[in-house]
């Protein structure tokens, strides 16, 4: 699946932003304070409302005024443009969230739309609010005309849930169950060194956790039924960390798995806890991109923390590889280093225009664009203050 295009209205520091021909690599950077962290919790935010529902997931935010973009009076909007997969025709999600009369959360309008070929104006498959509404039954590729589709009155349980929430759990509407697979499999990091590098109670896991608290248990998984992955991160280790020879997941008597990482120059194995914060960090990324099961999209906030400078071109090409297969891949970076190995055409500008974000795709201005020809890297750019200073440019213009 691929997110193909996203707007968002009223989302914090994104009063109205689009976001068009999305990559499947694509890379946004910015300065502090432009909203990279609240461009991926967009993301964060879907996946809460799905997985809960809405009111939970703004009051893990400090509640619907907190979330609301400052001096708007208006309601959250998202459209999230996806392809469930390379064959098959875009489908259009809507979203609307809003306060009753009570002031109390709620789904104002949930709105899926569906268009077969390239011509026609798309036709609604899912049409919510205040949560009732109609739904279109079957596989929607098998209608000679989707308008004979059979639609259908439906119901959730409560205003504040997503339709797609729980008509995505029924084979006879696959459009909604492709959309609720697409947010479900979101995965937005939230790392953290010192839960990774901690023992962790012996288990299964067959996949990382947004924390990474479970890396050593899906780091023995790996190894005990996907050994071609693992054998695959330690050549990986060993040509980007000096000294590392293994990496091993024990299980202790008393039933914990911990890391421990072979240096070459000595005899005995070193805890996860004696390691460097880089070394932990690589073989994170690693784990993570060698799951059997790709992520629809992976969020990864500024993997280049911890990391040497001459890591991460290596790292980007990991990503790009990632995104290849199957999953997209979204990524914030500061770094010259990390942008150097980024082409133009996977690289958004997030700048700030009267307070509020506007986002900008490099390749769309023609100086960054000319140079780039001409020779001039991504990273080199953004030291100049060149390729932001374009960038502010544009992103007044929006």
């Amino acid at each position: 699946m691929q997110i193909e295009s996203l707007r968002i209205r009223n989302f914090r520091v994104f009063n109205d932003v689009t976001v068009e021909n999305i990559p499947q690599m694509a890379v946004f950077m910015g300065q502090n304070g432009a909203g990279k962290t609240t461009f991926f919790d967009i993301f964060g935010f879907l996946h809460d409302c799905l997985s809960s529902n809405v009111r939970s997931a703004l009051a893990k935010r400090g509640g619907f005024h907190e979330v609301i973009s400052r001096e708007e009076t208006g309601d959250l909007q998202f459209e999230v443009k996806f392809r469930p997969s390379p064959e098959e025709p875009v489908i259009t999600y809507e979203l609307t969230i809003g306060l009753n009369e009570r002031k109390a959360p709620v789904v104002k309008k949930e709105i899926m739309r569906f268009r077969r070929g390239q011509h026609g104006a798309p036709w609604k498959i899912l049409d919510f609010s205040n949560g009732e509404g109609v739904a279109a039954e079957g596989d929607l590729q098998s209608y000679e005309d989707v308008q004979i589709a059979n639609r259908t009155p439906q119901k959730v349980s409560a205003p504040d849930i997503l339709a797609v929430k729980g008509l995505g759990q029924f084979e006879n509407f696959p459009a909604m169950a492709s959309l609720r697979r697409l947010i479900e499999d979101w995965y937005v990091s939230d790392f953290h060194i010192e839960s990774a590098r901690g023992r962790q109670e012996a288990g299964y896991s067959e996949s990382l956790s947004t924390t990474g608290d479970n890396l050593a248990q899906v780091a023995k998984y790996l190894y005990d039924n996907h050994r071609e992955r693992f054998d695959a991160i330690l050549q990986a280790m060993r040509e980007r960390v000096p000294g590392v020879t293994d990496v091993e997941a024990k299980v202790t008597e008393d039933g914990y798995v911990i890391l421990r990482f072979q240096d070459g120059q000595f005899k005995n194995p070193f805890s996860s806890k004696f390691v460097s914060d880089g070394t932990i960090k690589m073989f994170t990324y690693l784990v993570l991109l060698s799951d059997p099961n790709p992520h629809a999209l992976l969020c990864v906030e500024e993997p280049e923390n911890q990391l040497y400078p001459e890591l991460l071109p290596q790292l980007a090409e990991e990503f790009r590889h990632y995104s290849n297969i199957g999953g997209q891949v979204f990524i914030s970076t500061h770094s010259p280093d990390f942008l150097n190995a980024v082409r133009l055409s996977e690289l958004y500008c997030l700048v700030k225009k009267d307070g509020y974000t506007k986002i900008v795709r490099a390749s769309d201005l023609p100086l960054i664009r000319s140079l780039y020809q001409e020779g001039d890297l991504p990273g080199a750019l953004w030291s100049q203050g060149i390729l932001l200073g374009e960038a502010q440019k544009q992103g007044g213009q929006v």
